[in-house]
């Protein structure tokens, strides 16, 4: 066991026991959008079992075109909010913290998909990953409400009892096109060059932390990379990512989880900082780090089918000890086992299980 995953965690007014997050992973088991009894003790079993912050599902906003599947779990509405409250519930009696993830998919809806199939997708300027224009450039007025939609969840999360909040700004959904230049061309606010285009995010920032209050951190997941496009990057030298993140640091974010497939990797040549380490030492705040931690497969891998078998943690503890970066998020390997925080306290590596991504099905 690693003391160092073991140290206690503060930041406004959360507090965590130790180090290990667990990440947000997309299950599609909540019909018309609310989570049921099923989901409540699928969280409450990580709670229950050392998990220090979890941090849930993506959850969709109110705008009608953000979710591509009505088996995405809302953050509106009445009946969706009642089993959001059961689960903040659950969790905390069993002894844990939880973030919901704020989320919306953007143009990764296709349109007639999701709860709502009559609605337009929302996008930053009606282009796909390929660069082809298929819609209207969305007007100032429906961007503002997409900021705002993230607002209206987050106001909710506090009113529910929620410890803090996630943004998804990561792999390619809504904010991420507004950040990609590959999809974003839009003309005046929230076009132009990197900056410009993160102001997006940073305006959503803005309006969550004034819904929200003083109390509650505010998380903002990022990656270089999209699912539309592994080898995207939108910065390539320090100083571009140095610049593009002091747009979230102005905007008032707490905290930075930084996606990327493989946390080991290095994210630029001639350090071996990973891409949570250079967020941490380029802007002071702290970092979450995440990719295939205690397994031996990409997770990319995972989605055609590949199994994988549990991996030394060795170079976790060894990065932890050195403080590059603050939380380390775990997704399959908790996924698989809700023991397995428990298990690396423990000292019971023998027990840790393989990955099966056939068997998800059955898991919760």
């Amino acid at each position: 066991m690693s003391s160092s995953l073991f140290r206690p965690f503060k930041c406004r007014g959360l507090t965590l026991p130790n180090r290990f997050v667990m990440a947000p992973m997309t299950r599609s088991m909540s019909p018309d959008g609310v989570p049921g009894e099923n989901v409540a003790a699928y969280y409450e079993r990580r709670a229950a079992a050392d998990v220090g912050l979890i941090i849930t599902e993506g959850t969709v906003t109110d705008r009608p075109g953000s979710a591509n599947d009505p088996k995405y779990p809302s953050f509106h509405g009445e009946a969706a909010l009642a089993g959001w409250k059961n689960v903040v519930e659950r969790a905390h009696a069993a002894g844990g913290k939880i973030a919901p993830q704020l989320w919306h998919v953007g143009m990764v809806r296709k349109p007639g998909t999701g709860p709502n199939p009559d609605a337009k997708s929302d996008s930053p300027s009606g282009v796909t990953h390929t660069g082809k224009a298929v819609m209207d450039p969305p007007s100032d007025e429906e961007v503002a409400d997409m900021i705002s939609s993230y607002a209206r969840s987050a106001k909710s999360a506090k009113e529910l009892g929620f410890d803090a909040i996630e943004i998804h700004g990561a792999h390619g959904y809504l904010i991420d096109q507004f950040f990609w230049d590959v999809m974003n061309k839009r003309e005046g606010k929230y076009g132009g060059d990197l900056l410009d285009r993160a102001e997006f995010a940073g305006d959503v920032i803005r309006e969550c932390r004034r819904a929200i209050g003083d109390d509650i951190p505010i998380i903002l997941r990022w990656s270089q990379w999209k699912q539309q496009e592994y080898s995207a990057r939108l910065a390539e030298t320090p100083q571009e990512m140095e610049a593009f993140l002091k747009v979230f640091v102005d905007a008032g974010v707490d905290i930075l989880h930084c996606s990327q497939r493989r946390f080991w990797e290095p994210e630029f040549e001639g350090s071996d900082l990973n891409l949570a380490g250079w967020a941490k030492k380029l802007t002071g705040l702290p970092t979450i780090s995440v990719g295939s931690v205690g397994l031996n497969g990409d997770f990319i891998k995972a989605f055609a089918g590949e199994s994988s078998q549990p991996a030394s943690l060795d170079k976790l503890f060894e990065m932890m000890e050195r403080d590059e970066f603050d939380l380390i998020a775990i997704g399959r390997a908790l996924l698989q086992d809700p023991e397995w925080v428990t298990k690396v306290k423990e000292g019971r590596m023998d027990e840790m299980k393989d990955y099966d991504p056939k068997a998800l099905a059955t898991l919760y």
